[in-house]
């Protein structure tokens, strides 16, 4: 680290500490030439993760967003907002720990289709029926049928 004083490079590190909500590091820094101290901090460097949309316009991904759909798809059904909120941690957890800088919305939709499924059917077709965009009552009775295919494989 070089000294704002002196523009040395060798310096030691005093003290280290966490700031109050744990995103950085404090350090307080001692010169070896000129022996004066000064603070750096050290945090995390983010790289904004952008969703390709459908349309090829790009935003900077939300986790809020995720959780709002699934809060939207789970309304009034018996499912509580903690499994809602694991759910959404989960995948966002999955997301940026891809380390890709881009995803398409329609990956995102899956992974959330894939975690509703086993928290609440209902949810699932509702949220699948938008994300699917169906455009009529075949559709979504053929999505219905492929969960009730998956389901009975499961209980054999």
């Amino acid at each position: 680290m070089k000294c704002p004083f002196c523009g040395s490079q060798d310096s030691k590190v005093i003290d280290s500490r966490l700031n109050e909500d744990g995103t950085s590091i404090r350090r307080r820094r001692e010169c070896m030439s000129c022996t004066k101290r000064y603070t750096t901090y050290e945090k995390i460097e983010y790289t904004p993760i952008l969703v390709v949309k459908a349309n090829g316009n790009r935003q900077i991904f939300d986790a809020m967003k995720i959780k709002n759909g699934l809060i939207k798809a789970c309304e009034k059904r018996p499912v509580p907002i903690a499994k809602i909120d694991k759910l959404a941690s989960e995948i966002e957890k999955q997301i940026t720990n891809s380390l890709a800088q881009e995803i398409s919305s329609k990956k995102i939709g899956e992974m959330v289709m894939d975690g509703l499924k086993n928290l609440d059917e209902v949810a699932y077709v509702r949220f699948a029926s938008v994300h699917r965009q169906f455009k009529d009552i075949n559709t979504l009775r053929e999505e219905i049928e492929k969960l009730m295919g998956a389901k009975s494989k499961d209980e054999s």
